[in-house]
């Protein structure tokens, strides 16, 4: 049921003729509202992942509907408020000045609403509604199809959304927590922590070199940084907590390196090494065993970053997500 906002109705058929005959008088049609329809939930969801994506076409990927349908929810919604929400150019679509002024409010009535949904199931027998979830892929550490699989098997009547991480990693994962389009992600954290959110560190994920067997550097028990500054990366594109810590690493030691890949998945990047198109810093519980690579520590910076699990600090965690949340533990990998 959708939530209502908006003026009161008039108090007679007479009454509102008489308030449009004065209305058309002092105000130009092109300024009227739209007919009264009263603002939707789903609209604001639209509309707070549309300002997420700064483009209709993720949104829509990401709210897994046709680009069609949040383009009419978007006009919907600007047409009953009055105002234009989004400047659209080729590139990319922003927030007015008073779509600015509407994500807050936006991001609030939604908690609001899944509020009043958890007050009133908490006396039902089954939870319900939306969970939105946020990963990296190819990991490891956490079995994460088997979380999923074990929490829906729990708890069927809660629909599970789930985007994986794209060009932009965590970062583009952290932003989504705060832009309330994801209700829990689950993100790589470097040195650096990214502000605004709830976090609890699931494992620890130390760094190591991958080199192809034939490489010159194959033979040694450790290496430092400036033992590789002159190889070609294959690494994480920027945003990923990977390619952060490995940066930073590289910066504190006053060095400079070439990346010539990005990819975006730990075992793409493995294979690439193995075919011998560069050298990368891989999870060390992640380097494939028997398939041509050599592993290397690096004994000179700390090269590590942290899985965490992750939810907005100014938003009210649902009860879907409470629930997840305690399943997460029961889920990681021995050794982890």
């Amino acid at each position: 049921m959708p939530t209502e906002f908006g003026p009161p109705a008039p108090t007679s058929a007479a009454e509102a003729s008489r308030r449009t005959g004065r209305d058309a008088r002092r105000r130009p049609r092109a300024a009227r509202p739209a007919e009264p329809g009263g603002l939707h939930l789903r609209q604001l969801e639209y509309f707070l992942a549309v300002a997420a994506e700064q483009s209709f076409t993720r949104a829509a990927a990401r709210l897994h509907v046709v680009q069609s349908a949040v383009s009419a929810a978007i006009a919907g919604l600007e047409r009953e408020l009055g105002a234009v929400l989004f400047d659209r150019d080729a590139r990319r679509v922003t927030l007015t000045a008073a779509g600015e002024a509407l994500l807050p409010k936006a991001r609030t009535t939604l908690d609001a609403a899944r509020a009043a949904r958890d007050a009133v199931r908490q006396f039902g027998a089954e939870l319900g509604g939306t969970i939105a979830i946020g990963c990296l892929s190819g990991v490891g550490g956490i079995d994460f199809a088997g979380l999923l699989g074990r929490f829906h098997a729990r708890h069927p009547l809660v629909r599970l959304r789930l985007r994986t991480a794209e060009s932009d990693g965590s970062a583009g994962l952290a932003r989504s927590l705060a832009h309330g389009t994801l209700d829990v992600a689950f993100l790589g954290v470097g040195p650096r922590p990214f502000p605004g959110l709830r976090t609890r560190r699931l494992l620890r994920l130390p760094q190591v070199l991958a080199v192809p067997a034939g490489h010159p550097l194959a033979s040694r028990r450790s290496i430092a940084l400036a033992d590789v500054a002159g190889e070609a990366f294959i690494d994480y594109p920027v945003g990923y907590a990977t390619r952060s810590a490995t940066d930073q690493a590289f910066a504190a030691a006053r060095l400079e390196r070439t990346i010539a890949m990005e990819v975006s998945d730990v075992a793409v990047a493995a294979d690439f090494v193995g075919h011998g198109l560069g050298v990368a810093f891989l999870p060390s519980r992640m380097v494939p065993t028997g398939t041509g690579i050599t592993a290397l520590p690096v004994t000179d910076q700390p090269l590590e970053w942290s899985l965490h699990v992750a939810t907005a600090q100014d938003r009210r965690t649902s009860a879907a997500t409470r629930a997840l949340l305690e399943m997460v533990d029961e889920h990681l990998e021995p050794g982890v």
